[in-house]
């Protein structure tokens, strides 16, 4: 069973394997319908195209964040549908390394499937090595598959203004230093942080090539902050709670266990302006 990661050159020897599913998760926010263009253009033999908005993720509500946690029935439904079961190995890739098919990874973790690994590499690593990618739609087979997620997974916007006063948890920025400054806000309306929350930008798990850092190497980087706090008391942020699920997989990879997520994260806390924001280094 591959729980983390796998290489292209191990994925490659099971892309014909019935009991194996491979998800195509590429998504740019900024052109969100160009990750499906791509995919229709060539993807991974048999790789099923998973729409970070229409499948991995709810409607915004104007109290939500960007990217709001999926409907659990639907989302279910959806992986009912493209034929998981229980037995099932899943792989997950984009063109982001990772930062978009970790949603994916977290999401089937939360629902108790073990067996899901990201590409390392994703896309690019496979393409690199010239391995064969096609064009076809898979024939999909639905299952019967049922599952229930485990609540304690994601933290809520209330437990997060809890915390600042209780400091239950440590809240977890992965947002560039720019970004949780407040120097530079790209995306979101309004700069800043969450007071409390340390940073730990995402970028730094992977290695000069885009691939993972060794598990000993990112054991090394989060040890720290895990000798301090166990993986349960340790909650993820980012713009919208998509690629905070980048740094849980990475300290799943580590060895330092399963963290939460702030589902809502800087997109959902900064909808009330009531909120406190801090700028500048803490």
């Amino acid at each position: 069973m591959y729980d983390t990661l796998i290489k292209a050159n191990e994925l490659l020897l099971h892309v014909e394997d019935k009991n194996w599913l491979i998800f195509d998760c590429r998504f740019d926010l900024s052109d969100v319908d160009k990750g499906q263009k791509s995919y229709a253009v060539s993807h991974l033999p048999g790789a099923i195209y998973a729409h970070l908005d229409d499948h991995l993720s709810s409607p915004i509500t104007p109290d939500s964040g960007r990217h709001p946690m999926p409907d659990t029935k639907k989302l279910i439904q959806w992986l009912a549908t493209c034929g998981l079961t229980e037995q099932t190995q899943v792989v997950v890739y984009d063109d982001s390394f990772a930062a978009m098919s970790s949603r994916l990874w977290w999401l089937l973790k939360c629902l108790g499937h073990e067996a899901v690994a990201i590409l390392d590499g994703g896309w690019q690593a496979w393409v690199n090595q010239s391995l064969v990618v096609d064009s076809k739609l898979p024939e999909l087979h639905a299952s019967n598959f049922t599952a229930d997620l485990n609540e304690h997974c994601v933290v809520t916007t209330r437990d997060v203004l809890n915390n600042i006063n209780t400091d239950d948890f440590q809240l977890v920025d992965v947002r560039t230093n720019e970004r949780f400054i407040g120097k530079l806000e790209p995306i979101d309306p309004v700069a800043g942080h969450i007071p409390g929350a340390m940073n730990m930008p995402l970028i730094d798990n992977l290695d000069e090539n885009g691939f993972f850092k060794t598990a000993a190497q990112l054991k090394a980087m989060y040890s720290a902050l895990c000798e301090s706090r166990s993986a349960e008391n340790q909650v993820y942020m980012c713009g919208s709670g998509v690629t905070a699920c980048h740094s849980i997989f990475a300290l799943s990879l580590a060895g330092c266990g399963f963290a939460k997520v702030y589902a809502g994260s800087w997109s959902e806390w900064i909808r009330d302006p009531g909120r406190p924001a801090a700028i500048g280094q803490e």
